[in-house]
């Protein structure tokens, strides 16, 4: 939670009066004993919603803290601590099966941040989304682990549990991982901000979680009276927790950025500097007279400052709201999706090619899923290896083609036959023997479209203060921290076959701290992970130098291309890629 208070909105005020009329859930005649951690069953309602594994949050803690402990004791927005919490989590969502987004700051942010992470469970209804964050940087003086890993790993282990059980949504379900909080809302405002007002008018309410494991803690809800808060204290109320307004934390965290958008907010909170009071002792035990968390934006905050009970109240809270807003009552039917990567293959008669063919279950359970192709010109064939999979798994296609093939692009269908069927397309072209078609194959190499489909350490695209474009607007700007940290983008391309010449062209800016022509901090351009080209701190210059590599070898295959920039503990170079091509010809 960031420390500067913030005066409340005029749309938070409303908020608090929202829900006239509203029947809560029925509280349970007695707390919950102090050992006895609760689950979602002990709700009265919505008996669907399950239950929260603390044991697993935790283990989340853990590694944010080994991640701190890695870098300088802290997650810092602008720190390396704080991209691999990024990277930690993005790893965890990705191969759950959420659509995951990191969204550079490119306005308002402290410099050097890293990105904001935004993840969505790609089902239900679009027009209706339910948004659930909690931010992820801490501040330098110590992990972060209450304040605030507690509310970013609550929130990744309740994404998990839905891709788990993979219910019927009747709503979408986004969850964001803000950047820069506590330098002052930074993260969560570029995102509102950048959304369009149709965007913001899909979003029916945004849930915050900051600090949900407060040693000392009580059990606060943001705009408690609120429509939006209804399922939130239901649940609570049903464990007679008797919760109150998050008043101490009114305008200080995430949920502010939406709210001065109009968009309705909620969440937990369990308290941060301010003191318990005797009241609260009485009834949610503890100390009274002593701060919420005496660790507050202190090196102490890790794993030893963590209050496992509220945890686990909290995380089953915050499943218990999700599958009340956006899970469908209905059970959902077996279906599943078909895709192939790459989606295009070039070759010369009398050769094949290879592509994969990725299946996925959307909704439902797993069923077998048998691959056909059809489209293909006379003297192709396409077989598959397997032939049939279960939808989650993935299979080889390879396209035979016949020397008498003529020249021409074909439009090949790649269908999946279950309970559904389901198709994607593959677009195969047939060279003359020795034939060339020039091409350019790098996708968004001037970095003006965002940032696919780079992969790696993409929050070092955008534009910044301090480097400019070689030509445009944004540019790829590796390294320069002044520490020891590694950054790295690549994407993955096929060279085509038939071609006498294949030339990596790209305008590299280096400037430095450094002096002499000793190497410190390097650049290098790798192909499939081998060093192809290395720069350093001594090739610094004024201005974007053209650089080019031969990549003819590579003819007819799929290749990795990467440009990976790496500093030592000292002085700052900052290696800056523009208007990168391959061309064959």
């Amino acid at each position: 939670m960031v420390l500067r208070p913030r005066r409340l909105s005029l749309a938070g005020l409303a908020l608090a009066t929202a829900a006239a009329g509203l029947t809560l859930l029925p509280a349970s005649a007695e707390a919950a004993p102090t050992g006895h951690l609760p689950t979602a069953a002990h709700a009265p309602a919505l008996a669907a919603a399950p239950d929260i594994d603390v044991t697993r949050v935790q283990a989340h803690l853990t590694e944010l803290n080994a991640i701190a402990t890695r870098n300088g004791g802290n997650r810092r927005s602008t720190g390396q601590g704080y991209r691999d919490s990024v990277a930690y989590v993005k790893g965890k969502l990705q191969a759950a099966g959420y659509t995951v987004t990191e969204q550079p700051c490119t306005s308002g942010c402290t410099s050097g941040a890293g990105p904001n992470l935004i993840a969505e469970w790609p089902r239900g209804d679009a027009s209706k989304v339910y948004m659930f964050g909690a931010h992820l940087d801490g501040v330098s003086a110590g992990p972060g682990i209450n304040d605030n890993g507690s509310g970013s790993a609550t929130l990744l282990e309740v994404a998990l549990k839905l891709a788990e059980t993979g219910p019927s949504m009747a709503a979408r379900v986004r969850f964001g991982w803000w950047t820069d909080e506590e330098q002052g809302l930074n993260g969560s405002e570029f995102y509102v901000r950048s959304l369009t007002s149709a965007q913001r008018s899909a979003i029916k309410a945004y849930y915050n979680f900051d600090m949900v494991a407060s040693p000392n803690g009580g059990y606060f809800i943001n705009h408690i009276t609120s429509a939006a808060a209804a399922p939130m204290k239901a649940y609570w109320d049903s464990l007679n927790l008797q919760p109150e307004e998050n008043t101490e934390g009114a305008g200080r965290s995430d949920d502010y950025s939406f709210e001065n958008y109009g968009i309705p907010t909620s969440g937990y909170a369990m308290g941060a500097s301010a003191r318990k009071t005797s009241a609260q002792a009485a009834k949610w035990g503890g100390t009274a007279g002593t701060a919420y968390d005496r660790c507050y934006h202190s090196a102490c905050d890790t794993t030893s400052n963590i209050n496992a009970t509220g945890l686990n109240r909290s995380a089953d809270g915050v499943a218990y709201t999700l599958w009340k807003q956006a899970v469908s009552d209905t059970a959902p039917a077996n279906d599943f999706s078909v895709s192939v990567n790459p989606g295009t293959g070039s070759t010369d008669p009398g050769s094949s090619l290879t592509t994969t063919v990725a299946t996925a279950t959307t909704s439902g359970s797993a069923q077998t899923v048998n691959l056909s192709a059809s489209g293909a010109p006379a003297g192709v064939t396409v077989s598959f290896s397997p032939a049939s999979v279960t939808s989650g798994a993935s299979s080889t296609a390879t396209v035979s083609v016949g020397s008498s093939v003529p020249p021409g692009t074909y439009p090949l269908t790649i269908t999946g036959t279950g309970t559904a069927t389901r198709s994607a397309s593959y677009t195969l072209t047939v060279k003359g023997a020795g034939s060339c078609t020039p091409s350019q194959v790098i996708s968004n190499g001037g970095f003006e479209s965002g940032t696919s489909p780079w992969t790696g350490s993409t929050s070092a695209i955008g534009t910044f203060s301090g480097q400019s474009a070689h030509s445009g607007s944004r540019y790829a700007w590796l390294a320069g921290y002044g520490y020891a940290a590694t950054d790295s983008i690549g994407q993955t391309v096929t060279v085509p076959a038939g071609c006498a010449q294949a030339t990596l062209r790209y305008w590299l800016h280096i400037d430095t701290a450094e002096s002499g022509t000793t190497v410190y901090d390097t650049f290098q351009v790798k192909v499939n992970g081998t060093v192809k080209q290395t720069y350093s701190n001594a090739d610094a210059a004024t201005g974007y130098t053209e650089r080019t590599l031969d990549l003819g070898q590579y003819a007819g295959q799929q290749i990795t291309l990467t440009f990976t920039a790496t500093e030592d503990s000292g002085l700052q170079t900052s290696f800056v890629v523009d208007d990168a091509t391959l061309t064959t010809g």
